[in-house]
């Protein structure tokens, strides 16, 4: 079956990685801008990492025959920074109309606290501006369920935004149903350690029905799996979900919200598929 995986950080990743998602079925990829791994220290760091996603990750993925489009924003935990991060917003229009930039992400909270609060506002005012969709990075562990509750607080109290245009990621069982109900999209994500697991998922697409909810691998810099979606698909299998189901999260879905931005050039695969 093929799929696209909405939020994987191919930055940390090998091109073997990319050969190895190709083969699993992966036709399709956005990687959010996110931490380094490090906090950078200047906004000209930023402008070649912009750089590096809209670029050479683009033509690493081409060579593997699969599609890679990006997000750009300063990350919620370097966001912390204030000073930094309004240097690095008034970069990013430089880079919004390259083809297959997305929109503003993965922006958020991490610690919750007021400066990130603050660059987060003015990450929507730059999406708002720009007529740009937005992928949102709530926060992990205890720090979750109050900062997704803020970070939709803060979405709600602007009236300039269209709920369908945005993603709330790194969702879990205590937080999908407020963010759902909010009329906004649900991104869970599949790590070994922590966040959700495919049979979690699963458990969620039961309780919730698949409209607007997709599944990712995230695939970074710490304990992560990339072919964490084709294992969502064998849960999925072996549950007896019906093949249209699955393909509707991890195909359809991925396909009718990066739609909405002009700069998804997404290009079927012509082969018939193999399930």
């Amino acid at each position: 079956m093929y799929y696209f995986d909405p939020h994987i950080h191919m930055v940390s990743r090998t091109t073997d990685d990319y050969e190895t998602l190709a083969r699993m079925g992966c036709v399709g990829m956005s990687e959010p801008a996110f931490w380094a791994g490090f906090d950078r220290g200047s906004a000209d760091s930023f402008r070649d990492y912009f750089r590096q996603l809209t670029q050479f990750e683009k033509s690493r993925a081409e060579q593997s025959c699969v599609q890679h489009f990006t997000w750009l924003c300063i990350n919620a935990k370097e966001a912390e920074n204030v000073e930094l991060s309004r240097e690095v917003i008034k970069i990013i229009p430089e880079f919004l109309d390259l083809p297959g930039v997305l929109g503003i992400g993965e922006i958020g909270l991490n610690k919750n606290t007021k400066n990130e609060a603050t660059i987060f506002l003015e990450h929507l005012d730059l999406a708002v501006d720009y007529n740009q969709q937005i992928l949102i990075h709530t926060p992990h562990l205890e720090d979750k369920y109050p900062g997704t509750r803020m970070i939709l607080d803060m979405l709600c109290g602007d009236q300039r935004l269209d709920h369908h245009r945005v993603l709330v990621d790194h969702v879990e069982e205590h937080t999908i149903r407020v963010v759902l109900d909010r009329g906004f999209w649900a991104g869970m994500t599949l790590y070994p350690v922590s966040k959700c697991t495919p049979a979690r998922a699963a458990d969620m697409v039961e309780m919730y029905g698949p409209e607007r909810l997709l599944v990712n691998s995230a695939g970074d810099w710490g304990p992560s799996k990339p072919t964490a979606v084709p294992d969502f698909i064998m849960e999925m299998r072996k549950r007896g979900h019906s093949e249209a189901t699955i393909r509707r999260v991890v195909y359809e879905n991925p396909l009718e919200f990066f739609g909405q931005s002009d700069n998804f050039n997404f290009t079927p695969p012509e082969l018939p598929e193999t399930v």
